[in-house]
């Protein structure tokens, strides 16, 4: 690969090597994520499916009426026992 002299260039050849660069290295990154998806969709039949990044639903927080009402239907059953 040839050396570039990039302090003989302009701010404007700069610019348009930043570009390329830029363009470059996004092409780059999204054809290997293609085949790492690739790849791990090809492994995924050995064990368990791939994992996705997923966001999780947070639990819901029972209200105050139902707070009671589950505390007094667990009372019992611990009494029965």
């Amino acid at each position: 690969m040839a050396k570039i002299d990039m302090d003989s260039m302009s701010i404007e050849e700069l610019a348009v090597l930043r570009d390329n660069a830029n363009a470059k290295l996004l092409e780059k990154v999204a054809s290997r994520q293609l085949e790492l998806e690739a790849e791990m969709e090809r492994l995924s039949q050995y064990g368990k499916p791939a994992k996705k990044a997923l966001v999780a639903p947070a639990p819901a927080k029972p209200k105050k009426g139902e707070k009671k009402s589950e505390d007094a239907g667990a009372r019992p059953a611990a009494e029965a026992a």
